[in-house]
């Protein structure tokens, strides 16, 4: 039930107003004076307030200011005459809901209540619905604060390298892993830097939307990469990255980067350990091999002690030449030895490439040439000075052209016309492409798996097994990599690619 707070400052209408709207079921109080209406209004808290705009004193456009200012979802109908119609527009810019005219006929009085209901009924379930919105505002705000200081502690606590920046590529995320990594401090970073100025060209070019990869295949795959910190110690890092859109325009990206400082000393540990271990397990298999060269040796001193007291320089010279073999054997074997166990870096410096190619092949020529086998240059006249390792160049080129040549020595298909091959390609990436190919004896798919294990040597007796250990450990001290393709009966080829650098770059 609505109260209905009557003001009129005729008792008469008053009383009649007050009758008819209780007989329609509402509760009502009434007032004789604007002043009193006020005060009424304040004890009572009516819904609906019927006020006559001409009154003594305080009129119907002053009651209607101060209830709003008291209350401004109050509903207050005016009562005017029909000379006062100026009045009631003027009461409803006020705020007024309604107004009727005198003499006040039933059925406009209910009209009028009804809309007055309404409005209070909307605006009861415009607070509640405000209500609702703002406790759901307040919980979605919660929801998103508790969201933001958690991204805020991962990416703070996280051991990646976090870098983000805005639309401009300025940096606007830094977090104490990239602190870590790139050596600069935040307040160096964050909004003073843009990426380019941190990310190597590659990084950069992916980030960028103009064309680089991310804009191509979405986010960037992990790759490893060498970044610059900011005292010019240069970084492996393992990285991944997106680029992030806002209605298809890019608002900013984000890359990650791990630390690989550790890993890869920790893999450098490793490979050492094992390289010290298949030492170990080499020395054990070179027993046989030691036996072997000090029977040489004895066989030979025989032989010299033997021409020697019968004056028999045949036997003499035969003993000599057996001693120099086993002399011969016993420096390669302690080389590679010395060579696989010492952990060195490629030293970078001046060099032709195809001019140490040129040299390895003219070494091996007096013997080819002894057995009938054709050395073949095929030089890239494109590759000019550079700089490389000429001695890890020279020994790896050594190696492979000695055992091209060994392959087509041992190989038992004596109608062929032998052939060592070294070709030199320049390729992409600033690399240096080297092939060694023989026409030999070839190799089986089950040599070729043990090609690369300590002590195994397809020369017998001949061999160290230690050749190609060295070369492929000389050829990754390089950062460069080694395969081989080989048919038995029919040949290898061994490929080897360097990297290098130009002539005016550290």
């Amino acid at each position: 039930m609505s109260k209905i707070l009557l003001i009129d400052d005729e008792q008469a209408n008053v009383r009649v107003l007050s009758i008819s709207l209780r007989a329609e079921g509402y509760e009502v109080v009434t007032a004789l004076s604007g002043e009193e209406g006020i005060d009424v209004f304040q004890k009572e808290s009516p819904d609906i307030v019927i006020t006559d705009i001409k009154m003594p004193g305080m009129d119907g456009i002053e009651v209607l200011e101060k209830i709003k200012e008291i209350e401004p979802d109050a509903q207050v109908i005016i009562i005017t005459g029909h000379g006062d119609i100026d009045n009631a527009v003027e009461a409803l810019k006020y705020g007024a809901s309604d107004f009727i005219n005198k003499p006040i006929r039933d059925e406009v009085l209910s009209v009028a209540l009804e809309r007055a209901k309404d409005k209070l009924e909307i605006q009861r379930k415009l607070k509640e619905y405000t209500s609702n919105l703002e406790k759901e505002v307040k919980i979605a705000t919660r929801e998103l604060r508790r969201k933001s200081n958690f991204m805020k502690k991962l990416i703070k606590s996280s051991n990646e390298g976090i870098i983000a920046p805005d639309k401009d590529f300025k940096i606007v995320i830094f977090n104490p892993g990239a602190e870590r990594i790139f050596g600069y401090s935040q307040s160096e970073v964050l909004n003073k830097k843009k990426v380019f100025e941190i990310y190597p060209p590659d990084i950069a070019s992916a980030l960028d939307d103009k064309g680089g990869l991310c804009h191509i295949a979405g986010d960037l795959p992990w790759r490893e990469a060498m970044v610059k910190a900011k005292d010019g110690t240069m970084i492996p890092v393992r990285f991944t990255g997106t680029l992030l859109y806002e209605n298809k325009k890019m608002m900013g990206s984000v890359a990650f980067f791990q630390d690989l400082r550790e890993i890869k000393r920790l893999e450098a540990e490793l490979v050492q350990s094992e390289r010290l271990a298949a030492i170990g397990q080499t020395v054990a298999g070179l027993a046989h091999g030691i036996k072997n060269i000090l029977q040489g040796f004895k066989s030979g001193s025989y032989l010299v002690e033997l021409g020697i007291k019968k004056g028999n320089s045949k036997k003499l010279h035969q003993g000599w030449e057996m001693v120099k073999r086993n002399i011969k054997r016993t420096s390669e074997l302690v080389m590679d030895l010395l060579a696989y166990s010492k952990e060195r870096k490629a030293e970078y410096e001046p060099c032709t490439p195809n001019e140490i190619a040129d040299e390895v092949c003219e070494m091996v020529r007096r013997t080819a040439e002894e057995n009938h086998i054709e050395i073949i240059k095929d030089f890239d006249p494109s590759i000019k000075e550079v700089k490389m390792d000429p001695r890890i160049l020279h020994s790896s080129l050594l190696n492979l052209m000695t055992n091209a040549v060994d392959a087509c020595l041992f190989d038992h298909e004596t109608d062929k016309d032998w052939k060592v091959c070294l070709k030199t390609r320049l390729e992409k990436g600033k690399k240096i492409r080297f092939e060694v190919i023989d026409n030999g004896s070839g190799m089986s798919d089950d040599v070729k798996k043990k090609l690369f294990a300590s002590f195994f040597s397809t020369k017998g007796n001949k061999g160290t097994g230690l050749g190609l250990l060295v070369t492929r450990k000389e050829v990754e001290e390089h950062e460069g990599r080694i395969e081989v393709d080989s048919t038995l009966g029919k040949g290898t080829k061994f490929t080897i690619w360097l990297p290098f650098k130009d002539l005016d770059k550290n």
